[in-house]
């Protein structure tokens, strides 16, 4: 191929990242402050002093401590370190449909319908569900964050590689002058 050529091809490829590069800056970018709104008009206010009650959510969620929550790091730890830890603490470890098939179990029991442990498995029961709704929630908003963060990045990716591109077809592959 001609030096011509691949000025072309250079010169074409720069323009098409630019673009890209621009559309995924601005798509990222959209997707933190999208989150960021989201989570805001929750008013959560990140855990902090007494309420961290072990090693690894201090570890976690110190940094954290105190300030309302905007991020998506900020709601994957508070998911995965404070809610997590509460659902664990409230059940023994079960899950929201090990808990729920003991309560259904329970109740469909004449003789133990009305007890105390068929009371206690449908607070635990509603309380796991309350915990994995807010979990989800907070884990999508993480995973637009960081799908937010990707775009971000391969977009600057994206413009460095249009610059070099650029540089190429417009000043260095020029053709020689006779």
């Amino acid at each position: 191929m001609s030096r011509t050529a691949y000025q072309a091809i250079a010169r074409v490829f720069a323009v098409v990242l630019a673009i890209a590069g621009i559309g995924l800056t601005v798509g990222g970018n959209y997707a933190h402050g999208f989150v960021t709104d989201q989570l805001s008009q929750q008013k959560i206010t990140m855990p902090s002093g007494k309420a961290l009650t072990s090693q690894d959510m201090k570890d976690t969620l110190e940094k954290y401590a105190g300030k309302p929550m905007t991020t998506g790091p900020q709601a994957e730890a508070f998911a995965n370190h404070y809610i997590q830890a509460h659902m664990n603490a409230t059940a023994d470890g079960k899950t929201y449909e090990e808990v729920s098939g003991e309560y259904i179990a329970c109740s469909a029991d004449a003789a133990k319908k009305d007890t105390t442990e068929c009371t206690e498995l449908g607070a635990a029961r509603q309380t796991l569900f309350m915990g994995n709704s807010l979990r989800g929630m907070l884990l999508n908003a993480f995973g637009w964050w960081l799908l937010g963060t990707i775009a971000i990045w391969v977009g600057v990716g994206a413009l460095v590689l249009a610059v070099i591109l650029a540089a190429l077809g417009w000043l260095v592959l020029r053709p020689a002058k006779a």
